[in-house]
């Protein structure tokens, strides 16, 4: 019913108007008694099977919904009810931003594709805690970032805030540096800084009474080098995982028309499914799978959610597919896990 009724539709107008307008609507509807029973009834696969444990933490199913989506923790619980088996908030900042200006938001709908340059608009972490302490028993993730305004030199201090502050009311956490959309960001996967950093949440993590994972959010558009610079950094740093992919800044055989497919941002969606595919194995492969890790990019079938699995992830997550295939993706996928 999504892809044939209701995506045509909300494809017709502006994709963050779309965005904040779906937010609005799903949010309403679960306030309408059975409504979210019906959700869950249709979506959510309940099967011990399906249940995974991965870096000390149980995942009631594998597929969970990537980072960008509920940047501001407005929405896990419902969106829970499609069947999520955890669901990553963020990025959030220690401040409020308002992101990059708009237009930022682009569907690229003969490529299956999004590009986005959002900038890390988000209400600021303070704001997200208030509504992450109604949490009603979701596996919650949280991606962390630094203000645009924060110069790479101090950039420490806004991932340590984002921390502590958080530090209650997640489940594990994510370091993302491998945004494209704010200034200079990428720069802090060079080892040198990458290894202070997260060495610094490290030492804040064994501090703590109980210690949550810390995983790392790397970009597609690395070479070897720098994954076999990653790998070891892992080691030397303890973090519990990485995730595989973040968006990409190559354009490399769009069939969208060249104006839209060079608008500036980050590419996500079908034509990243064999890149962030590759990304895992090489991963999985050169640590001999050492360390765990979540698959994301360009995932719209339960074939490359499977792909993806069998390549070396132990969990993935979804963004644009879900966006273009509609809630029934994740139940595909799991159903599909089931049959194997």
């Amino acid at each position: 019913m999504y892809k044939l009724l209701v995506r045509p539709i909300l494809f017709n107008y502006d994709p963050e108007k779309v965005h904040h307008f779906t937010f609005k609507m799903i949010k309403f509807l679960s306030k309408i008694p059975l409504i979210s029973v019906l959700f869950r009834s249709t979506y959510q696969v309940d099967d011990p099977k399906l249940e995974r444990e991965v870096f000390g933490l149980k995942f009631k199913n594998p597929v969970g919904l990537a980072a960008g989506f509920d940047k501001d923790a407005k929405l896990f619980n419902e969106l829970h009810d499609f069947g999520f088996g955890f669901i990553e908030i963020g990025t959030l900042t220690p401040k409020p931003q308002d992101g990059n200006p708009k237009k930022r938001l682009f569907r690229l709908k003969k490529d299956s594709a999004i590009i986005n340059r959002m900038g890390f608009n988000n209400g600021g972490v303070q704001d997200a805690v208030k509504r992450l302490k109604k949490n009603k028993g979701v596996l919650i993730g949280g991606n962390i970032g630094k203000n645009k305004v924060t110069p790479n030199e101090k950039a420490v201090d806004d991932y340590t805030l984002c921390f502590d502050t958080l530090f209650d009311v997640v489940d594990y956490f994510v370091v993302n540096v491998s945004s494209p959309n704010t200034p200079n960001l990428r720069a802090l996967q060079d080892k040198e800084p990458l290894t202070k950093l997260l060495n610094t949440l490290q030492d804040k993590n064994q501090k703590k009474p109980s210690q949550k994972p810390i995983l790392l959010k790397i970009a597609p558009d690395v070479t070897d080098g720098q994954l076999l610079d990653i790998i070891d950094i892992i080691k030397e740093t303890k973090i519990a995982g990485v995730i595989a992919t973040n968006t990409t800044i190559s354009r490399k055989g769009l069939k969208s028309n060249i104006t839209l497919a060079n608008e500036t941002g980050g590419l996500s969606g079908q034509p990243l499914t064999n890149r962030s595919t590759a990304v895992i194995r090489f991963l999985s492969e050169k640590s001999n799978k050492a360390f765990p890790i979540i698959g994301v990019g360009g995932i719209h079938s339960a074939t490359d959610a499977l792909e993806k699995l069998e390549a070396g992830a132990s969990l993935v997550q979804l963004y644009t597919g879900f966006i273009y295939e509609g809630p029934k993706l994740i139940k595909d996928i799991n159903k599909a896990l089931l049959r194997k």
